[in-house]
């Protein structure tokens, strides 16, 4: 049903206007003196046939086919309808039943409106003696047209109405019919989308699940470790330098594990292979791609760039990506972004400041980060993790990202001052801070 539907509401006007055309040429063969041009309603057919076979491709050239017919007859330039031909006026109302099937809301409105005008030209073309004088139906009124439209006019009106009302009545059924089933349609890929989007965020709810409590459990024992073997450093200056190097190789052991725990945590793909892991040279990349987004980005690096370990690369390089990302979405086209790497302190100092768009309440930082989906907390997680810190806000008429993450851990030396108090907490286990503090205090030294 639906494949006919389909072809009527494309060339249904065409083939109509076609068989309209061919049925008024049978029934009139033997009233046109062997001659279509000879017969008087040949004009009025075409001009008629014409509006139907445009009522569904353009509804307003079909008004006009109409209205060219009615202001031609008005001003005596195309005859009078006759009294065997004069039902060629109800070709209009067939096409507004293809217009108020096919044309949009606003047109169907108007081509109702315009019907409504033409039923009443119609009628007076009809009943006028000056023009139809009845055409069979009612006997001319030579003295004027007054009485006739009084006595007859409301009547003949109606009925050229009704004949709209029934040709409209199809039309819009029809549409009914084909929105309803597009409608159908649209529920269920939607349902159906719903359910696929359901069990996706099931499994992903599950495998974040799983990923956090691994990540958990790896993060608290090595920042633990990393917090011992420093603690124990500290607390031992008097140990041969094996010792306390050994001590320090521990604790810088166990905050690269931790990095790189995070790292293969995220990079593992459903069909378990590890995806490759971006670099701080995968940068110059990224930003030339989001400039081909329309962003304006004015990248600086100031001192000596520094070799990061690779887990920390990572987090740089998805820190840019979503500071990058979050201010083509809330800024918009033409955005501009200002990103500096400062190499001169004792780690790289990243500086993002972007443009905040009109109605951005919550800045660009404040959004789903595009790949774990956390957003702020997300990116703040990722400088923990790479030993740093993160911090993030508004500033006037721009959102500024700050990130610090330092170079890697200094050499064991027995001669450091370190605060004895601290260390003996980290080393005895009292006053644990929670996993958080945990990680932070750890990959601060590293």
């Amino acid at each position: 049903m639906e494949p006919v539907l389909n072809f009527a509401r494309r060339w249904g006007a065409p083939v109509a206007a076609v068989i309209f055309f061919s049925l008024w040429s049978v029934a009139e063969a033997g009233r046109m003196g062997g001659s279509f041009l000879a017969w008087p309603g040949n004009w009025a057919l075409i001009l008629m046939a014409l509006a139907l076979a445009s009522a569904a491709w353009n509804p307003a050239v079909s008004l006009g086919f109409t209205a060219a017919l009615l202001a031609g007859q008005l001003s005596h330039s195309i005859p009078m309808m006759a009294s065997t031909h004069w039902a060629i006026y109800i070709g209009s109302f067939i096409a507004l039943g293809f217009t108020l099937w096919t044309a949009p809301h606003r047109m169907r409105y108007i081509a109702a409106g315009a019907n409504l005008v033409f039923a009443a030209i119609m009628t007076f073309l009809i009943l006028s003696w000056r023009y139809g004088g009845g055409v069979g139906w009612y006997a001319p009124v030579y003295y004027g047209d007054r009485p006739t439209l009084l006595a007859y006019g409301w009547q003949l009106f109606a009925f050229l109405l009704l004949i709209a009302a029934a040709c409209a009545a199809v039309g819009l059924l029809l549409a009914l019919y084909q929105e309803r089933g597009n409608l159908f349609r649209a529920r269920e890929l939607a349902q159906s989308s719903l359910k696929e989007t359901e069990i996706d965020l099931v499994v992903e709810q599950e495998r974040t699940r799983i990923a956090r409590d691994l990540h958990d459990a790896l993060a608290h024992s090595l920042a633990v470790i990393a917090a011992q073997a420093d603690g124990t450093r500290y607390l031992s200056k008097d140990q041969p330098p094996a010792v306390l190097n050994a001590l320090d190789t521990i604790a810088r052991s166990a905050r690269s594990a931790l990095v790189d725990a995070q790292r293969v945590i995220e990079g593992v793909r459903d069909d378990g292979m590890v995806t490759p892991q971006p670099r701080l040279s995968d940068i110059k990349a990224l930003i030339d791609g989001m400039q081909r987004g329309s962003l304006k980005i004015r990248f600086s690096e100031s001192g000596t760039p520094v070799e990061l370990s690779t887990g920390q690369q990572v987090a740089v390089f998805r820190i840019v990506q979503e500071c990058l990302t979050n201010a083509l979405k809330h800024g918009g086209r033409g955005t501009d972004v200002r990103i500096h790497f400062d190499w001169t302190g004792p780690g790289l100092t990243l500086h993002a400041a972007s443009a905040t768009g009109p109605g951005d309440q919550e800045g660009p930082g404040n959004t789903a980060a595009p790949r774990i989906g956390r957003g702020l907390p997300g990116m703040r997680e990722r400088a923990h993790l790479a030993g740093g810190w993160l911090t993030a806000g508004p500033d006037g008429d721009h959102f500024r990202v700050t990130v610090f993450i330092p170079f890697g851990s200094r050499e064991a030396n027995p001669e450091d001052d370190a605060a004895p108090s601290a260390a003996k907490q980290l080393l005895t286990g009292t006053g644990l801070p929670r996993l958080e503090a945990a990680e932070q205090g750890a990959d601060g030294r590293g």
